[in-house]
């Protein structure tokens, strides 16, 4: 991993506008948009993230959606612990998920049998 290490040390990072570029500025935290490496250190950062969450989990990039079928009381406590158990992993990690961002979709599915 000395790759990772060696990209991480003594970072500086600057802005380029139109041609104008800012000053090199030292980067303290946070991965590099738009890098090649980039993705890579947070994908491992977020491993574990659905560790002993029982509900469907798909994460995409810095996304992240639990989803499942929720027919009785059982099935919604369920989904609150896996919530729960998201909430635990943010505080743990120092991360944030962004509520502004959190939606719930309720869908009814109806079958009709010819």
């Amino acid at each position: 991993m000395r790759i990772i290490g060696n990209w991480l040390y003594k970072r500086r990072k600057r802005v380029c506008v139109k041609g104008v570029k800012s000053m090199w500025k030292k980067v303290w935290s946070g991965v590099s948009q738009g890098s090649v490496l980039g993705p890579l250190p947070f994908l491992i950062y977020i491993n574990d993230l659905e560790d002993n969450v029982v509900s469907n989990l798909f994460k995409f990039a810095d996304d992240t959606k639990l989803f499942g079928q929720v027919k009785d009381m059982v099935d919604t406590t369920l989904m609150q612990e896996d919530l729960d158990r998201l909430i635990e992993w943010a505080d743990k990690w120092q991360m944030q998920f962004n509520v502004s961002k959190c939606r719930v979709m309720n869908m009814k599915l109806h079958i009709e049998y010819a």
